[in-house]
Protein backbone atom coordinates (compact mmCIF):
# COMPACT_ATOMS: atom_id res chain seq x y z
CA UNK A 1 0.00 0.00 0.00
CA UNK A 2 1.10 3.61 -0.52
CA UNK A 3 2.53 5.60 2.35
CA UNK A 4 1.23 8.95 3.51
CA UNK A 5 3.04 12.08 2.28
CA UNK A 6 4.59 12.54 5.73
CA UNK A 7 5.88 8.97 5.77
CA UNK A 8 7.22 9.46 2.24
CA UNK A 9 9.24 12.54 3.18
CA UNK A 10 10.57 10.97 6.38
CA UNK A 11 11.87 8.04 4.34
CA UNK A 12 13.23 10.17 1.51
CA UNK A 13 15.25 12.51 3.69
CA UNK A 14 16.38 9.99 6.31
CA UNK A 15 18.00 7.62 3.80
CA UNK A 16 21.51 8.14 2.52
CA UNK A 17 22.09 7.70 -1.19
CA UNK A 18 25.16 5.48 -1.47
CA UNK A 19 25.65 6.57 -5.08
CA UNK A 20 25.74 10.30 -4.40
CA UNK A 21 29.07 12.13 -4.39
CA UNK A 22 29.80 15.14 -2.13
CA UNK A 23 28.89 17.33 -5.11
CA UNK A 24 25.42 15.75 -5.30
CA UNK A 25 25.88 13.62 -8.41
CA UNK A 26 23.64 10.57 -8.71
CA UNK A 27 25.40 7.62 -10.34
CA UNK A 28 23.04 4.97 -11.66
CA UNK A 29 22.47 2.31 -14.28
CA UNK A 30 19.52 2.87 -16.58
CA UNK A 31 17.06 -0.01 -16.19
CA UNK A 32 15.78 0.59 -19.73
CA UNK A 33 18.98 0.41 -21.80
CA UNK A 34 21.66 -0.53 -19.26
CA UNK A 35 23.83 2.59 -19.69
CA UNK A 36 25.80 4.03 -16.77
CA UNK A 37 24.93 7.64 -15.93
CA UNK A 38 26.02 10.49 -13.68
CA UNK A 39 23.42 13.21 -13.16
CA UNK A 40 23.19 16.13 -10.69
CA UNK A 41 20.73 14.84 -8.10
CA UNK A 42 19.16 18.27 -7.63
CA UNK A 43 18.12 18.31 -11.29
CA UNK A 44 16.12 15.08 -11.08
CA UNK A 45 12.35 15.31 -11.30
CA UNK A 46 9.57 13.22 -12.83
CA UNK A 47 10.26 14.33 -16.39
CA UNK A 48 14.01 14.96 -16.14
CA UNK A 49 17.12 12.99 -15.22
CA UNK A 50 17.40 11.66 -18.75
CA UNK A 51 19.67 8.71 -19.54
CA UNK A 52 22.55 9.81 -21.78
CA UNK A 53 21.94 6.90 -24.19
CA UNK A 54 18.21 6.15 -24.42
CA UNK A 55 16.80 9.38 -22.98
CA UNK A 56 14.72 7.65 -20.31
CA UNK A 57 13.30 9.98 -17.67
CA UNK A 58 12.50 9.13 -14.05
CA UNK A 59 8.92 8.39 -15.15
CA UNK A 60 10.01 5.97 -17.88
CA UNK A 61 12.49 4.17 -15.65
CA UNK A 62 9.88 3.90 -12.91
CA UNK A 63 7.35 2.36 -15.30
CA UNK A 64 9.93 -0.19 -16.43
CA UNK A 65 10.90 -0.93 -12.83
CA UNK A 66 7.30 -1.42 -11.70
CA UNK A 67 6.67 -3.74 -14.65
CA UNK A 68 9.63 -6.04 -14.05
CA UNK A 69 9.02 -6.09 -10.29
CA UNK A 70 5.47 -7.23 -10.92
CA UNK A 71 6.42 -9.78 -13.58
CA UNK A 72 9.65 -11.17 -12.11
CA UNK A 73 9.81 -9.95 -8.50
CA UNK A 74 12.83 -7.69 -9.11
CA UNK A 75 13.97 -4.71 -11.15
CA UNK A 76 15.58 -5.92 -14.37
CA UNK A 77 17.22 -3.95 -17.18
CA UNK A 78 14.81 -4.22 -20.12
CA UNK A 79 17.64 -4.45 -22.63
CA UNK A 80 19.03 -7.54 -20.89
CA UNK A 81 15.86 -9.56 -20.28
CA UNK A 82 15.72 -12.89 -22.11
CA UNK A 83 12.87 -12.78 -24.65
CA UNK A 84 9.56 -14.02 -23.23
CA UNK A 85 7.11 -14.31 -26.11
CA UNK A 86 4.67 -16.08 -23.82
CA UNK A 87 4.10 -12.77 -22.01
CA UNK A 88 1.49 -10.63 -23.78
CA UNK A 89 1.68 -6.88 -23.24
CA UNK A 90 0.02 -3.71 -24.45
CA UNK A 91 1.00 -0.06 -24.28
CA UNK A 92 -1.15 3.03 -24.68
CA UNK A 93 0.92 5.55 -26.66
CA UNK A 94 4.06 4.31 -24.94
CA UNK A 95 7.25 6.25 -25.64
CA UNK A 96 9.64 4.53 -28.04
CA UNK A 97 12.37 4.81 -25.41
CA UNK A 98 10.95 1.75 -23.66
CA UNK A 99 8.34 0.54 -26.18
CA UNK A 100 11.10 -0.57 -28.56
CA UNK A 101 12.63 -2.75 -25.83
CA UNK A 102 9.25 -4.19 -24.84
CA UNK A 103 8.64 -5.13 -28.49
CA UNK A 104 11.94 -7.03 -28.57
CA UNK A 105 11.38 -8.87 -25.29
CA UNK A 106 7.66 -9.67 -25.13
CA UNK A 107 4.65 -10.20 -27.36
CA UNK A 108 3.87 -6.51 -27.05
CA UNK A 109 1.58 -4.15 -28.96
CA UNK A 110 1.78 -0.38 -28.67
CA UNK A 111 -1.59 1.26 -29.36
CA UNK A 112 -2.73 4.77 -30.20
CA UNK A 113 -5.91 6.81 -30.19
CA UNK A 114 -5.49 8.42 -33.63
CA UNK A 115 -3.50 5.94 -35.69
CA UNK A 116 -2.73 2.26 -36.02
CA UNK A 117 -2.73 0.21 -33.91
CA UNK A 118 -5.95 1.96 -32.78
CA UNK A 119 -7.40 1.61 -29.30
CA UNK A 120 -9.99 3.71 -27.47
CA UNK A 121 -9.86 2.76 -23.80
CA UNK A 122 -13.21 4.48 -23.18
CA UNK A 123 -14.95 2.31 -25.81
CA UNK A 124 -12.87 -0.86 -25.79
CA UNK A 125 -13.54 -3.35 -28.57
CA UNK A 126 -14.18 -6.88 -27.32
CA UNK A 127 -11.20 -8.15 -29.33
CA UNK A 128 -9.00 -6.64 -26.61
CA UNK A 129 -10.74 -8.39 -23.69
CA UNK A 130 -8.75 -10.84 -21.50
CA UNK A 131 -5.65 -10.65 -23.73
CA UNK A 132 -2.73 -9.23 -21.80
CA UNK A 133 -0.41 -10.13 -18.95
CA UNK A 134 0.40 -6.44 -18.60
CA UNK A 135 -0.91 -3.10 -19.81
CA UNK A 136 1.05 0.14 -19.49
CA UNK A 137 -0.86 3.42 -19.48
CA UNK A 138 1.34 6.43 -18.86
CA UNK A 139 -0.20 9.91 -18.72
CA UNK A 140 -3.23 8.95 -20.82
CA UNK A 141 -6.24 8.81 -18.51
CA UNK A 142 -6.20 12.54 -17.71
CA UNK A 143 -7.14 13.08 -21.37
CA UNK A 144 -10.03 10.58 -21.51
CA UNK A 145 -13.47 12.18 -21.69
CA UNK A 146 -15.81 11.58 -18.73
CA UNK A 147 -17.19 9.45 -17.24
CA UNK A 148 -13.73 8.14 -16.41
CA UNK A 149 -14.70 4.97 -14.54
CA UNK A 150 -15.44 3.20 -17.84
CA UNK A 151 -11.76 3.56 -18.80
CA UNK A 152 -10.65 1.85 -15.58
CA UNK A 153 -13.24 -0.88 -16.15
CA UNK A 154 -11.86 -1.46 -19.66
CA UNK A 155 -8.29 -1.48 -18.41
CA UNK A 156 -9.35 -4.33 -16.13
CA UNK A 157 -11.11 -6.14 -19.01
CA UNK A 158 -8.01 -5.95 -21.22
CA UNK A 159 -5.96 -7.95 -18.71
CA UNK A 160 -5.92 -11.67 -18.24
CA UNK A 161 -6.62 -12.89 -14.70
CA UNK A 162 -3.42 -12.27 -12.77
CA UNK A 163 -2.39 -9.48 -15.16
CA UNK A 164 -0.88 -6.19 -14.02
CA UNK A 165 -1.69 -2.60 -14.91
CA UNK A 166 1.29 -0.23 -14.76
CA UNK A 167 -0.05 3.28 -14.68
CA UNK A 168 0.81 6.93 -14.32
CA UNK A 169 -1.06 10.23 -14.43
CA UNK A 170 -0.48 13.62 -12.85
CA UNK A 171 -2.27 13.50 -9.49
CA UNK A 172 -2.70 15.56 -6.35
CA UNK A 173 -3.00 14.46 -2.73
CA UNK A 174 -6.43 16.03 -2.32
CA UNK A 175 -9.43 13.93 -1.35
CA UNK A 176 -11.16 14.25 -4.73
CA UNK A 177 -10.22 14.65 -8.36
CA UNK A 178 -10.99 17.89 -10.17
CA UNK A 179 -13.14 17.31 -13.26
CA UNK A 180 -12.78 20.25 -15.62
CA UNK A 181 -15.80 19.36 -17.77
CA UNK A 182 -18.08 17.19 -15.65
CA UNK A 183 -21.07 17.38 -18.06
CA UNK A 184 -19.16 16.76 -21.28
CA UNK A 185 -21.33 15.20 -23.99
CA UNK A 186 -21.18 16.75 -27.48
CA UNK A 187 -18.20 19.05 -27.61
CA UNK A 188 -15.61 20.66 -29.84
CA UNK A 189 -12.37 22.53 -29.20
CA UNK A 190 -12.01 25.72 -31.25
CA UNK A 191 -9.20 28.20 -31.75
CA UNK A 192 -10.81 31.64 -31.42
CA UNK A 193 -7.56 33.49 -32.13
CA UNK A 194 -3.95 32.38 -32.49
CA UNK A 195 -2.98 30.49 -29.35
CA UNK A 196 -6.38 30.94 -27.67
CA UNK A 197 -8.74 27.98 -27.49
CA UNK A 198 -12.22 27.35 -26.09
CA UNK A 199 -14.27 24.23 -25.53
CA UNK A 200 -17.93 24.31 -26.57
CA UNK A 201 -20.17 21.64 -25.08
CA UNK A 202 -23.83 20.68 -25.23
CA UNK A 203 -24.84 18.58 -22.22
CA UNK A 204 -27.18 15.60 -22.39
CA UNK A 205 -30.10 17.84 -21.43
CA UNK A 206 -29.29 20.32 -24.20
CA UNK A 207 -27.59 23.01 -22.12
CA UNK A 208 -24.86 24.92 -23.97
CA UNK A 209 -21.56 25.43 -22.13
CA UNK A 210 -18.34 27.19 -23.00
CA UNK A 211 -14.95 26.91 -21.30
CA UNK A 212 -11.77 28.90 -21.67
CA UNK A 213 -8.34 28.67 -20.02
CA UNK A 214 -7.88 25.16 -21.39
CA UNK A 215 -4.84 23.12 -20.41
CA UNK A 216 -3.11 21.06 -23.09
CA UNK A 217 -0.27 18.58 -22.65
CA UNK A 218 2.13 18.67 -25.56
CA UNK A 219 0.02 20.93 -27.76
CA UNK A 220 -3.66 21.56 -28.62
CA UNK A 221 -5.90 18.75 -29.79
CA UNK A 222 -6.53 15.41 -28.14
CA UNK A 223 -4.03 16.34 -25.42
CA UNK A 224 -6.65 18.43 -23.63
CA UNK A 225 -6.52 17.88 -19.87
CA UNK A 226 -9.94 16.67 -18.78
CA UNK A 227 -9.16 16.38 -15.08
CA UNK A 228 -6.57 16.43 -12.34
CA UNK A 229 -6.83 13.14 -10.48
CA UNK A 230 -6.36 12.80 -6.75
CA UNK A 231 -4.53 9.80 -5.31
CA UNK A 232 -7.46 8.65 -3.11
CA UNK A 233 -9.81 8.88 -6.10
CA UNK A 234 -7.42 6.87 -8.25
CA UNK A 235 -7.40 4.06 -5.72
CA UNK A 236 -11.21 4.12 -5.63
CA UNK A 237 -11.38 3.91 -9.44
CA UNK A 238 -9.02 0.94 -9.54
CA UNK A 239 -10.84 -0.92 -6.78
CA UNK A 240 -14.27 -0.20 -8.29
CA UNK A 241 -13.06 -1.79 -11.52
CA UNK A 242 -12.05 -4.94 -9.61
CA UNK A 243 -8.30 -4.40 -9.18
CA UNK A 244 -6.46 -5.52 -6.06
CA UNK A 245 -2.99 -4.90 -4.62
CA UNK A 246 -3.00 -1.20 -5.48
CA UNK A 247 0.58 0.04 -5.08
CA UNK A 248 2.22 3.47 -5.37
CA UNK A 249 5.88 2.92 -6.27
CA UNK A 250 7.29 5.81 -4.26
CA UNK A 251 10.42 4.16 -2.87
CA UNK A 252 13.59 5.66 -4.36
CA UNK A 253 15.63 3.20 -6.43
CA UNK A 254 19.00 4.95 -6.47
CA UNK A 255 20.75 2.18 -8.40
CA UNK A 256 18.45 2.87 -11.35
CA UNK A 257 18.11 6.65 -11.12
CA UNK A 258 14.55 6.59 -9.79
CA UNK A 259 14.16 9.36 -7.23
CA UNK A 260 10.94 11.23 -6.53
CA UNK A 261 11.32 14.83 -5.36
CA UNK A 262 7.60 15.14 -4.50
CA UNK A 263 5.01 12.59 -3.34
CA UNK A 264 2.56 12.98 -6.23
CA UNK A 265 2.23 11.87 -9.86
CA UNK A 266 4.20 8.71 -9.05
CA UNK A 267 3.93 5.37 -10.87
CA UNK A 268 1.11 3.07 -9.75
CA UNK A 269 0.45 -0.61 -10.36
CA UNK A 270 -2.49 -2.87 -9.58
CA UNK A 271 -3.49 -6.48 -10.29
CA UNK A 272 -6.46 -8.16 -11.86
CA UNK A 273 -6.97 -11.05 -9.44
CA UNK A 274 -6.87 -14.65 -10.64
Amino acid sequence: MHRTPLEFFRTLFSRKNPHSSPLGTLSFRCNVCGADNNIPARSISRESGACRICGSTVRFRSLAAALTKRLFGRIDVLEEIDPRRDIQGMGMSDDQCYASRLTEKFSYTNTFFHCETFLDIAELDEKWFDRFNFVISSDVFEHVAPPIQRAFDNLFRALKPGGVAVFSVPFSLEAESTEHFANLFEYSVCEVRPGSWILKNVTRDGTAEEYGDLVFHGGPGTTLEMRLFSLPALERHFRAAGFTDFCVHNDPEYDFGILWSVPWSITISALRPN
